[in-house]
């Protein structure tokens, strides 16, 4: 695998995770560029796996721009739900990309359940592909739980009703200083720069 250098792809339209993911990357003099600034198209997500959507996005944007391509998928997994949201947790909020439906769905079907057991966790898992077909994978988690009702604006996603262990703030509340070395996403950022090393 090669090191990181130059630019690379991020193949997502999410501004918010093209963001971190940039965040990640810039110590490293590596310059992050969207999949949405190159007018690559948005793969459908048809795998049922976080490794298996993941790498179908990043070999797509690395064959459609040819350079290596950086790929994450991520969810978020509420063990009383038997892992739901999971692989599924961008399409709860449907196709408006709304959030605030989507974590109200969450408590809604935990209020349902009866279960006092509100742990849950974050998974990501970054690809990254080179245009000459290599890929790797790495997973990262961040544990926590289900707060309701949501607090915070910061973030994205279902960061309002998350709270990592050990804190008492959601991501939704954290400074993106705060809240990056706590992600799922660093701690798979970690390993992934650990096997590049």
């Amino acid at each position: 695998m090669t090191k990181l250098s130059g630019r690379i792809v991020v193949a997502s339209h999410n501004a918010g995770k093209v963001r971190e993911i940039g965040e990640l990357l810039a110590p490293f003099g590596v310059e992050a560029i969207s999949a949405a600034s190159l007018n690559l198209p948005e793969p459908e997500e048809t795998e049922t796996t976080f490794v298996g959507n993941a790498e179908m996005k990043a070999r797509a944007a690395a064959n459609a721009s040819g350079l290596p391509a950086l790929a994450d998928d991520s969810g978020l997994e509420v063990f009383a739900l038997d892992g739901a949201p999971g692989v599924y947790s961008a399409r709860w909020a449907g196709p408006e990309k709304d959030f605030k439906s989507a974590m109200a769905r969450v408590w809604r079907e935990l209020e349902e359940k009866g279960d006092s057991d509100f742990s849950a966790r974050f998974v990501c898992v970054l690809s990254l592909a080179q245009p000459n077909g290599a890929i790797e994978s790495f997973e990262g988690e961040a544990r926590g739980h289900i707060v309701w009702p949501a607090r915070g604006d910061k973030g994205f996603g279902y960061d309002p009703i998350f709270v990592p262990d050990g804190h008492v703030k959601t991501f939704g509340e954290m400074s993106a200083r705060e809240k990056l070395p706590l992600t799922h996403r660093a701690r798979a950022f970690e390993k992934l720069i650990a096997a590049l090393e």
